[in-house]
């Protein structure tokens, strides 16, 4: 870093504009913006040369951790000295064209072609106009509809947003670009059916319902994540996918997994669907698909939607100038080798079990009131009493922001804690992880909990 630690704090401040970030908030009072220099394995280094785990992989990005960046350099280097650009507008490459090949192989079913995008919400909004072309295309252009569910994030550019169920993020840009009828999003937590088929039956049937009032031949798809983020981590109900997948059927809708969080090894398969044992018709991915040492995202296509692309004198449009970059692909097809050689996948599978065991181990505290997740991707959600209630806003704040946030960072630990629905803290750490550091992420994260719970007088008296 060529700047001191003060000098990048000033010019910070005064230049870049964060992400997703109330900038006074971190700003304030002389307030320190987190500035982090160098990976090595799951940890990562601030400019003060402080170590973290970073248990939630770079915003679920960072599969491989940080130590394989001399791998990816020489495919970098390979790629830039033989063709640093093309784009993927009527010509390819080598590199896209290989890495097409290699992803249709990996994908369940007919899932064989493949369409780059730069990111995640790009991809989300990729998947929607190739789904109106092919409807287009097979002389139902009347299918304008979507369904998404409550709560769920699937990007936020303009088109991608209107599948986002976060109204915060929504109301300020206007109506939305896609008319999108919304169902119950699958947190079993705070469901009264009394088991999983009975919680599965009545969200089908939502579903279903949906639909029916939205006009079935109007509705081009349904997208759903795998297991959905926003909420925190929520698994679906046994039987779910494969209702969806039925309902999709019955009334030529296509169904659409968004796996930009759950593919490329976070739940232990390529894509993130597989244990569902359904073939979406189209699913959209990212972060993981490079690791994070590159940025790209795709959309994997079946083969009944693209061969509506292929039909004479049927033009897909809709490009993206940097969608399958020759320097990503490259990146992109090492990152499937050394998934490959390392046996991350069976890795993630083979550690699953214990690390949802130690996180099931939180339950014991009075703030954690639900344990969900899979694969390398859990959360806890957080409650005001033990059992289920929820806290208002003002406690959200002296909570999620006034006290977790620091307290992980103190803790040195990189988690997410998060309020977009319920109160949760989620983690998803990278999939080279091992037992003993998933130990030390659970064993921290427990004593970060023990003190918010202090801190928001929730101990348990201790009896006699």
């Amino acid at each position: 870093m060529t700047m001191t630690y003060q000098q990048a704090q000033v010019a910070a401040r005064e230049h870049l504009l964060l992400h997703f970030t109330q900038h006074e908030s971190v700003f304030r009072g002389g307030g320190e913006l987190l500035v982090l220099e160098r990976g090595e394995g799951p940890y990562v280094f601030d400019s003060r040369g402080r170590r973290y785990i970073d248990a939630l992989s770079s915003l679920f990005c960072s599969q491989l951790g940080y130590s394989y960046g001399e791998e990816m350099a020489a495919a970098v280097n390979n790629q830039l000295t033989t063709l640093a650009f093309n784009t993927n507008w009527g010509t390819a490459h080598p590199a896209a064209i290989e890495l097409a090949a290699a992803l249709a192989e990996r994908a369940p079913g007919d899932l064989n072609h493949v369409f780059f995008t730069s990111g995640g919400s790009e991809a989300v909004e990729a998947a929607w106009k190739i789904a109106r072309e092919h409807f287009v295309a097979q002389g139902q252009p009347q299918r304008t509809k979507a369904i998404a569910r409550d709560r769920a994030y699937h990007g936020v550019t303009l088109g991608a947003l209107s599948f986002t169920g976060l109204a915060p993020m929504k109301e300020a840009f206007g109506a939305p670009a896609v008319e999108v009828h919304r169902v119950s999003n699958t947190n079993a937590f705070r469901a009264t059916d009394g088991d999983d088929q009975a919680f599965a039956k009545r969200l089908l049937a939502e579903v279903r319902a949906t639909i029916q009032a939205a006009g079935p031949d109007e509705v081009a798809m349904i997208i759903a994540e795998p297991v959905q983020n926003s909420g925190g981590c929520l698994t679906p109900p046994p039987g779910y996918w494969r209702g969806l997948r039925a309902i999709a059927d019955e009334y030529g809708i296509l169904l659409v997994a968004d796996s930009v969080i759950c593919g490329f090894g976070r739940l232990g398969n390529w894509l993130g669907i597989e244990q569902e044992g359904v073939v979406p018709d189209l699913v959209t991915t990212a972060k993981g698909i490079t690791s994070a040492y590159a940025p790209m995202g795709a959309v994997f296509v079946g083969s009944a939607v693209a061969e509506s692309l292929h039909q004479p004198g049927v033009t897909l449009r809709h490009g993206i100038t940097f969608g399958g970059h020759p320097v990503a692909a490259a990146v992109a097809l090492k990152n499937i080798e050394i998934i490959e050689r390392d046996q991350i996948l069976a890795h993630v599978r083979a550690t699953e079990t214990h690390l949802a065991a130690r996180m099931d181990e939180l339950r014991a505290l009075p703030i954690v009131g639900d344990v969900r997740g899979a694969g390398f991707f859990h959360c806890v959600e957080l409650v005001k009493d033990g059992v289920a209630a929820r806290f208002d806003q003002a406690e959200r704040d002296r909570l999620i922001r006034g006290f977790l946030s620091a307290r992980l960072r103190e803790a040195g630990l990189i988690a997410r804690a998060d309020d977009r629905g319920d109160s949760v803290v989620q983690i998803a750490p990278p999939l080279i992880c091992e037992r003993d550091v998933l130990d030390t992420i659970v064993d921290r994260l427990g004593e970060v909990l023990t003190d918010a719970a202090a801190h928001m007088g929730l101990d348990v008296p201790v009896t006699a």
